[in-house]
């Protein structure tokens, strides 16, 4: 075994081919997104992916190929969580067949992650619906001086929720950066991602809104006794880095040696 980690170690260093366990690469991505749609699992429903990363190989195969490097690499495959049609799909596809391996529609308690393109779309619906922008008026606030953000309803274990529901938090800018300081109190949004809509909304009273002065937390904007900046701090090597990247590896030379090392006296010591 000890034998087997040093050549490891020492073929690993030397070589700098692909790596089966390398993250995927734009063009991949394309691979996948083009191979799910172009399917017909979701022909006729939309589809959001929420997640897509690298299927790790199986290990014995990634052994095998370790110890000959000459060899075909393990297949490169991805899995995918994906949204359509009130459900939540986990997909494996072999990137270089082009082919779904397989799709299981997931049945337990949670909800995928949000993605970007969702959260921008569930944060512009309050400027399109009409109880929000009276809500905003009634503050003496105009749409270009508000920005809403997403944040998550949570789930505490109670029941296994049916529908995957966001909250829509506004807040009022001026002339400020720290939004956060300025809510607009008193509203609540509830949003069905799935269908993209408000779904419950309230306006249960009326705070003041904070006044934007003195709340710039940018260094820039900063006086004393918080500003000016300090002055920079350099740190020198003067032997260099102690590591080095190869591509998606990063080594510590010295490091690995020290560790095998100990792995050969404890082996030692056990055989004696």
């Amino acid at each position: 075994m000890l034998l087997y980690l040093i050549f490891f170690f020492f073929s690993s260093v030397i070589s700098c081919k692909a790596h089966p366990l390398d993250p995927l690469t734009p063009s991949e991505f394309i691979i996948i997104q083009q191979t799910i749609k172009t399917s017909n699992l979701f022909s006729s429903t939309p589809l959001n992916f929420q997640y897509i990363g690298l299927a790790d190989p199986d290990k014995l195969l990634l052994l095998s190929w370790l110890s000959n490097t000459s060899n075909p690499p393990p297949p490169r495959r991805a899995f995918i969580i994906a949204r359509s049609d009130h459900q939540t799909h986990e997909l494996h596809v072999d990137i270089s067949t082009k082919s779904i391996i397989s799709n299981t529609v997931y049945t337990g308690f949670s909800f995928p992650l949000l993605n970007f393109e969702e959260q921008t779309a569930a944060s512009n619906l309050p400027f399109n619906y009409t109880p929000f922008m009276n809500s905003i008026k009634k503050r003496g606030l105009k749409s270009s001086e508000v920005v809403c953000t997403t944040f998550s309803v949570g789930w505490f274990g109670e029941v296994k929720k049916s529908k995957r529901l966001l909250k829509i938090l506004c807040f009022a800018t001026g002339d400020t950066v720290n939004l956060y300081v300025r809510p607009l109190e008193g509203i609540t949004i509830v949003v069905d991602l799935d269908l993209m809509e408000i779904v419950d909304y309230t306006d249960r009273f009326v705070v003041p809104v904070p006044v934007a002065g003195g709340t710039d937390y940018r260094s820039k904007k900063q006086k004393p006794p918080f500003g000016p900046r300090g002055k920079p701090v350099t740190v020198v090597q003067p032997e260099g880095k102690g590591f080095s990247i190869d591509g998606h590896s990063i080594r510590f030379v010295v490091v690995f040696l020290l560790f095998y090392l100990f792995l050969f006296i404890i082996a030692y010591f056990e055989l004696k």
